[in-house]
């Protein structure tokens, strides 16, 4: 699977999320309406950093490959190819999974 030729600028993350479960840990198959957004995902790509009052921008906490658990509601989802993604601000990651 090809990554995307998307750029986010800023302190903008671009995240590929997770699929969602299908079948509960108790073996309840779900149908689509009922299973969740995933809110962990893969970065796929990073922004040049938020910028600072100097004119530097700040370095992000997260890397290109990195298991990311983010916020519910945070950031814009987008198509391209076919493919869904998400854009969001590295201030709605709320944690790397590691591991």
């Amino acid at each position: 699977m090809a990554r995307p030729k998307v750029k986010p600028l800023n302190d903008k993350v671009l995240v590929r999320r997770l699929e969602a479960e299908e079948v509960t840990r108790g073996g309840i198959v779900l149908p689509d309406t009922a299973k969740e957004k995933p809110k962990e995902g893969k970065v796929l790509a990073l922004g040049e950093g938020k910028p600072l009052d100097d004119g530097t921008r700040a370095p992000f906490q997260v890397k290109v490959g990195d298991h990311v658990l983010f916020s519910s509601y945070a950031g814009t989802d987008i198509k391209i190819d076919g493919e869904e993604y998400l854009i969001l601000a590295e201030d709605d990651i709320l944690a790397v999974i590691e591991g």
